[in-house]
């Protein structure tokens, strides 16, 4: 067999490195191109699955409270596992980013590796619990009538936790590598499927509550499918995977775990501090003043997807320049999208509160629910003001994810949600009088006040990358 010369291995060698970076040419670009590129396909992903999850909720409304309430008994549950997932997806992308930046494609491959299998393993602990456990579960909860409906949606679910956790992980690492436009189409092709299967199942086939959950189930993995796809049979992805003869790396695991880790407490966090609001909202406003904060808080959810969306682009494009050590370069990515996003959240922040009365009324058609317009229509116009400083905090937790810095990024977002809005949601609403609407103003003056934090700590620590060591 005739060997290739140097000069045809060289060319062969450049092919290959031409296929392989292509996928990441725009991560190690230019920043603010970058921040661009990665964060728009995502907004348009996560718009589709906020809808599905508005749709989702329309649907079963239909089929009565007790159908609401057994869906809501898995909820926290099945936000458990996403957030798990999701915080796997965001460690392992942050690290295989940083590796890219390195120019070290072992280690991204070995990282993905490591991150496909962690998210199985944690996905099938959560199957066995809740196909075994479940009906002891909700029945200890106290689902009463409803705990046999939960069991059924819950079993149903689990069985496809598998394809959950695959999907946030696989979609991750397509973003890690500058994939955008891939990850964007799996999340939006799982929401869309959803939307459009709901109400068959439900209604058309007559199966109700379950119906809901196989549709879930469904469209979870026809994603997770055109995942595997990609990463596993196409293969022309940058990173490769290889499982003869792996082991699994304590120092990859810690790496990948420093951050996710710390991204799904973050998710438990504001969790809590819903919670927490609950708790004093009813103290001060009732039950009507829970359903106003309920309503409200999806337009809020909905007005900061574009920063959601910014946040995933610079996740990878400040790991990237972590990576090569392009101090600067990650100081531009983070800024620009710092300036984005402000820009954003004050133009939606204008807007809602222009829009406030006819927003109010789209959730307040019932006739029962007409007494809580004018509470809704104030929320809106309050808490529309923490709008243009969310992007202060919520992209300052990104760098540091970025950056593998997830401690930091869990305490800035610590430090907004439990120790500062929650505490001063009940200090104006009871010790300064204010009821309800002091919790409104609480919440905002613990975001903005917390992002400050968040943006001020995030330059110190930039300041200090930019800045050369001193040689000893």
């Amino acid at each position: 067999m005739k060997e290739k010369s140097s000069e045809e291995e060289s060319d062969s060698f450049e092919t290959v490195v031409d296929r392989e970076t292509k996928g990441i040419k725009t991560l190690l670009g230019d920043p603010k191109k970058a921040i661009i590129k990665l964060s728009v396909p995502m907004i348009f992903a996560m718009t589709v699955q906020t809808l599905y999850n508005l749709i989702d909720v329309l649907w079963v409304s239909g089929l009565g409270p007790d159908a609401l309430a057994a869906v809501g008994f898995v909820f926290p549950f099945f936000f458990m596992a996403l957030a798990l997932s999701t915080g796997l997806g965001i460690g392992g992308g942050s690290a295989i980013s940083r590796r890219i930046g390195a120019k070290d494609k072992d280690g991204a491959d070995s990282i993905a590796v490591h991150s496909i299998l962690l998210s199985l393993i944690i996905a099938i602990v959560f199957t066995i619990i809740f196909l075994i456990f479940a009906y002891d579960i909700f029945s200890l909860l106290g689902a009463g009538r409803t705990t046999a409906t939960a069991t059924l949606y819950a079993r149903i679910i689990a069985l496809g936790t598998t394809a959950v956790f695959f999907s946030f992980v696989a979609n991750a690492i397509l973003r890690a590598e500058g994939d955008a436009k891939r990850a964007m189409f799996a999340m939006a092709l799982g929401g869309i499927l959803n939307i459009i299967l709901d109400p068959i199942f439900i209604y058309t086939f007559g199966l109700g509550v379950p119906g809901a959950a196989w549709a879930t189930v469904l469209s979870m993995s026809v994603s997770s499918l055109l995942l595997f796809y990609w990463l596993f049979l196409k293969k022309d992805t940058y990173v490769t995977f290889h499982f003869r003869g792996f082991h699994f790396q304590k120092k990859i695991i810690k790496d990948i775990l420093g951050v996710g880790l710390p991204a799904s407490v973050q998710q438990f966090s504001m969790s809590i501090m819903m919670l927490l609001i609950n708790v004093i909202l009813v103290s001060v406003g009732g039950t009507d003043g829970v359903a106003v904060f309920s309503a409200g808080w999806r337009v809020a959810t909905i007005a900061t997807l574009p920063l959601l969306g910014i946040a995933t682009g610079v996740v990878s494009v400040t790991g990237a320049a972590y990576g090569t050590r392009e101090y600067p370069k990650l100081n531009t990515a983070y800024m620009y999208a710092i300036k984005i996003g402000f820009v954003i959240g004050l133009t939606l922040a204008i807007a809602t509160f222009v829009l406030a009365p006819l927003i109010s009324a789209a959730f307040t058609q019932a006739e029962a629910s007409t007494r809580i317009a004018d509470d809704l229509t104030a929320f809106i116009r309050i808490i529309c003001i923490f709008y243009p400083g969310t992007a202060f905090g919520m992209l300052s937790s990104a760098m540091f994810q970025g950056t593998g810095k997830g401690i930091n990024a869990l305490i800035v977002t610590i430090i907004r949600t439990i120790i500062l809005a929650t505490p001063l949601a009940w200090l104006f609403s009871t010790i300064l009088f204010l009821d309800i609407t002091g919790v409104w103003w609480g919440i905002v003056a613990g975001n903005l006040t917390g992002s400050f934090i968040a943006f001020t700590w995030a330059k110190i620590y930039i300041r200090k990358l930019l800045v050369p060591k001193k040689l000893t």
